[in-house]
């Protein structure tokens, strides 16, 4: 475990390593698109990565990595926690830090992938009255289900999963789609209940609604 000096020379180290790949073009697009944060030094996440390697993963050192607002720091944030130090009360803590699809989906694939625990969060998570949490569940499943495609759970208490693949909150939507269609691949008998379950929708007077029975239906074809 880093002493606080340690982490706040390896932090300060870890700033110069970002400022030195800086891509101020990529930062710039991001905020175009709607990443917002305090500061973004446009890294490529596969230089993120490169930079992750030259530091042994620290509990301290990633914790105050993710309380900085800087993009690069968050994800290496992710890559920096062990895993056996990651526990359940620090993984909702962090889930309700995450204020973008970015680090939604880079937390999902570096860290919360590979936790022990990680279907008990796919439930939990994914029964909340929170758009953020259940967002968050469903990307989870479907990290889960693109690293391991014969990966088990029981999607069917997910209660909100179908209905959330029609939501309006584009992030919520897409993340439920994208967990249908991960779940559809791996199993025809999957693929055949989740179409029957939408079957419903082929004819709805709500665009977004028929938009998820189309694109189950041609993703299962496609993959049949």
């Amino acid at each position: 475990m880093m002493t606080s000096q340690e982490i706040d020379g390896t932090l300060q180290d870890i700033r110069r390593q970002c400022r030195l790949a800086m891509n101020g073009i990529a930062s710039s697009s991001m905020r175009q698109h709607g990443l917002e944060y305090k500061l973004n030094f446009g890294v490529p996440v596969q230089k993120i990565k490169d930079i992750s390697t030259k530091y042994i993963p620290d509990a301290g050192l990633a914790e105050r990595l993710w309380a900085e607002n800087t993009r690069e720091l968050k994800i290496l944030a992710t890559l920096l926690f062990p895993i056996g130090m990651f526990t359940r009360d620090i993984a909702d803590r962090w889930l309700a830090d995450i204020k973008n699809q970015e680090i939604r989906e880079q937390i999902c694939r570096n860290l919360y992938c590979d936790l022990p625990y990680a279907s008990a969060l796919v439930g939990e998570w994914g029964n909340s009255d929170l758009t953020n949490y259940r967002t968050t569940a469903y990307w989870l499943l479907a990290s889960l289900l693109i690293a391991d495609a014969s990966f088990l759970f029981n999607f069917k208490e997910l209660k909100n999963l179908i209905t959330d693949a029609s939501d309006t909150d584009m992030s919520l939507r897409n993340a439920a789609l994208l967990a249908l269609k991960r779940l559809g691949r791996s199993n025809k008998d999957i693929a055949s209940y989740i179409l029957q379950m939408t079957e419903n929708l082929k004819e709805s007077g709500n665009p977004l609604e028929r938009e998820v029975y189309d694109s189950l239906s041609f993703e299962f074809e496609f993959y049949r």
